[in-house]
């Protein structure tokens, strides 16, 4: 399939029926949102990653636009909090984490609204003396709620020789028609260095373990598809003070499947290795999809990633070329003790 750029006439009339494909493909699908920028997104992309940073706490925000010149196709933003809980009650390298995540998702120009709450554990298992390698498992409960606003909708029997002035015969019980649901995932998660300068990771998920059931016609149920994820990544030093990040994502869910890999170069321009301020550089690529250029900055206990998916599948006449664009914002609050023990922990 691919798409025409249409008559200026006709934009309008066709952005209402895409917008309907659009929600519908989600029903239908149930496929999840998912960011460019994963590695900026912790508790969305492995319940094992909460508590897993250096710090006291973290609170993590991120942003997407999906598709701007399909009316606002997809719009995402999830905002999260974790943080080290007992650590006077644990040896000294383990890590226990608790987090929260809320997460928003309006789809088709807001004609269907995801919102989700989700609280996770996880427990970080130090394998040997120094804390170089851990192992970390961990689990998230989330309270989904979907709203469908049918005000919204123009259905394709709808359509007249006229334009979109027909009626349909489509039958839904109000004019907003909502679902919700409890929802399980779970993850696990590997992380170690060879000298503590360097880094690397490896980790699986999945999410809809319980395989919630979802209707916005109160009659036929399906049951949402589970996701599997997998990823991975590290740093390696290069030079004294400067590392270069990469990672890799890959995600299945029904017949559907996203991989993602990249990586960036952190400039360390105050050449300061324990208050570094650090200028990203990098790129990653989504698998027949999309080039993602990424800058970031890191400055005292914020770090700041942009990134912009240009598109360059079979969908780019109707794009322009234009997937998406996101932001990413993290903070960290860091010990006030300077010789607090320090984690060996995964940054992209």
């Amino acid at each position: 399939m691919y798409f025409v750029r249409p008559p200026n006439y006709m934009k309008k009339k066709l952005i209402c029926a895409m917008s309907f494909c659009l929600f519908s493909g989600i029903v239908a699908l149930a496929q999840d949102p998912n960011f460019s920028q994963f590695f900026a997104s912790p508790l969305t992309l492995n319940p094992a990653l909460t508590g897993k940073f250096d710090g006291v706490y973290r609170v993590a925000g991120n942003y997407r636009n999906q598709w701007p010149t399909i009316n606002n196709a997809f719009t995402t933003y999830t905002a999260s909090f974790d943080a080290g809980i007992m650590k006077n009650r644990i040896p000294e390298y383990d890590q226990f984490g608790i987090g929260v995540l809320g997460f928003a998702d309006d789809a088709g120009n807001g004609v269907l609204k995801n919102n989700a709450m989700a609280i996770s554990l996880a427990y970080h298992k130090a394998l040997d003396e120094n804390g170089y390698h851990q192992l970390g498992v961990g689990f998230q409960g989330a309270y989904v709620g979907k709203r469908l606003d049918v005000t919204k909708v123009t259905f394709e029997d709808q359509l007249t020789p006229s334009g979109f002035t027909g009626a349909t015969s489509e039958i839904f019980p109000g004019q907003r028609v909502s679902v919700s649901y409890f929802d399980m995932n779970a993850g696990i998660l590997y992380n170690g260095s060879t000298n503590g300068n360097n880094n690397f990771y490896l980790g699986a998920s999945m999410y809809h373990i319980n395989r919630p059931k979802e209707s916005f016609q109160g009659d036929q149920f399906f049951s949402l598809s589970g996701r599997v994820t997998l990823q991975a990544g590290g740093k390696i030093p290069a030079g004294q003070y400067n590392y270069f990040h990469f990672s890799a994502n890959y995600s299945r869910q029904a017949n559907a499947t996203n991989t993602v890999i990249g990586g960036a170069y952190a400039l360390n321009v105050n050449s300061d290795e324990n208050n570094p301020t650090n200028v990203y550089l990098g790129s990653w690529y989504r698998l027949g999809d999309a080039i993602i250029p990424y800058v970031g900055l890191e400055f005292g206990e914020f770090h700041i990633g942009a990134t912009y998916d240009v598109n360059i599948s079979s969908l780019k006449p109707g794009s322009n070329m234009r997937g998406g664009a996101e932001i990413s914002l993290i903070y960290i609050k860091k010990p006030v003790d300077p010789n607090a023990k320090k984690l060996n922990c995964p940054k992209f």
